[in-house]
């Protein structure tokens, strides 16, 4: 079995002669993505199966897609969202009955008809089943054609990606250790919660002074222009987000995430106009109809849409062409496997407002033998390009195998009086 792949010197050529009759647009007929689409065409792909994996590494459970045609390709995605594994993964085999014995390149059409056509839209399981399925229809058009995804998506707009990791600690003395240990190892940029409460239990007053002792230890220990970047995960009430952000100031953040809770947009409003911190946020919004307002009341300098969860491949780039209309740059959320990171960096590659991207670690190295050595690459703080057809990673299944789903709770924070607390 064979498929036959686009040359490609003539698809970029072609594509270029497009583009300069003013047919370059993203989707439109004589864009590379519809170049390449046409070329798949020719092989009459159709999908014979849908496939889920959820693996269980470091306490979490990832869950990953196949999408599997009948000339031998096989779509690689991630749906992977926190302590509801195996309801996203229902979500997932739900779109079995509807994309079996379809051609897996109308990208744009199972999109539409996965989220419209059920009538029940939105929320994070839909749309990380949706997210999942969508990314592994363009690792089968990237790999039909011969090409990585970011040459589908309207080419490069940079050489290379910013990146920033994790790092956290308990104390100011572990945060400053921790942080400076992230800066030794070559990265310009990390992030960490910063406020928490001690054990489960909130106090609002000493968990923003906690919170303000760690910041200046991270920056003490890392100088003026190591960047670095604050995770308040929806955490603080609104008194506490603006005194956090207020004291936060005189450390230059390179910006403060999830300062509110999302089902109140005028909550952010508020505190955008009582700091001047750079604000961030998006993980958990869906689809381009979450960030439209947002960015258009410029609420945030940041949008973080999360490749798995706002929609997938395409959507991202939607977003951030939104969010490139109000002078908004993007940085994606991405906690994820290189699945999820590799997804994410084809879209990064392509994105004008683009400023940095998330990730843990460097794969461990489980993920590694998971995904058989494939995967991003890094030098000096920034990911490389990617370079190999579609997504550019493959899945082991036996290697999968060994780490089986584990059910995982997060932590049960309250106040003192036993009230619960978001989180």
């Amino acid at each position: 079995m064979s498929i036959r792949q686009l040359d490609r010197r003539d698809f970029l050529v072609s594509a270029a002669t497009a583009a300069a009759g003013g047919l370059g647009l993203l989707s439109g007929p004589g864009s590379r993505f519809a170049l390449a689409r046409e070329e798949a065409r020719k092989a009459k792909l159709k999908v014979t199966d849908l496939k889920t994996i959820v693996v269980n590494a470091g306490g979490k459970n990832y869950v990953f897609v196949k999408v599997v045609t009948n000339r031998g390709l096989v779509g690689l995605g991630e749906g992977s969202i926190t302590s509801k594994a195996r309801t996203v993964e229902q979500a997932i085999l739900e779109h079995r009955r509807y994309l079996v014995g379809q051609d897996p390149t109308d990208i744009e059409m199972h999109w539409q008809a996965m989220y419209r056509w059920p009538r029940w839209r939105g929320g994070p399981i839909l749309n990380s089943a949706i997210s999942a399925v969508e990314i592994a229809l363009w690792d089968i058009l990237g790999q039909s054609v011969g090409l990585p995804v970011w040459k589908l998506l309207g080419g490069r707009a940079r050489h290379k990606m910013q990146m920033y990791v994790h790092a956290g600690g308990t104390t100011p003395e572990d945060y400053a250790k921790n942080w400076a240990q992230a800066k030794a190892d070559g990265w310009v940029a990390a992030k960490g919660g910063f406020l928490r409460p001690r054990g489960l239990v909130v106090d609002p007053s000493r968990d923003v002074r906690d919170a303000i002792a760690r910041l200046k230890a991270v920056r003490e220990a890392v100088g003026p222009d190591f960047r670095i970047l604050i995770d308040l995960h929806g955490f603080p009430t609104p008194p506490m987000a603006v005194e956090f952000c207020a004291r936060a100031e005189q450390y230059s953040p390179y910006f403060v995430e999830e300062a509110t809770q999302i089902e109140d947009v005028d909550e952010l409003a508020h505190l955008r106009n009582k700091t001047r911190v750079p604000l961030a946020t998006g993980e958990r919004l869906f689809t381009k109809y979450g960030f439209a307002p947002i960015c258009s009341r410029h609420l945030v300098d940041y949008v973080q849409p999360d490749v798995v969860h706002c929609g997938g491949i395409l959507e991202l780039k939607k977003i951030a062409t939104i969010a490139e209309a109000y002078r908004i740059q993007t940085a994606p959320h991405n906690p994820q496997s290189s699945v999820s990171t590799l997804a994410s960096l084809h879209v990064d590659v392509t994105t004008p407002n683009f400023a940095i991207q998330e990730i843990s670690r460097p794969p461990s190295q489980f993920f590694q033998d998971l995904f058989r050595g494939d995967g991003p690459r890094f030098k000096d703080g920034y990911a490389l390009i990617p370079g190999k057809p579609g997504l550019g990673v493959t899945l082991d299944e036996k290697v999968a195998a060994k780490r089986p789903y584990v059910p995982a709770n997060r932590p049960r924070m309250r106040f003192g009086d036993g009230a619960v607390t978001d989180h």
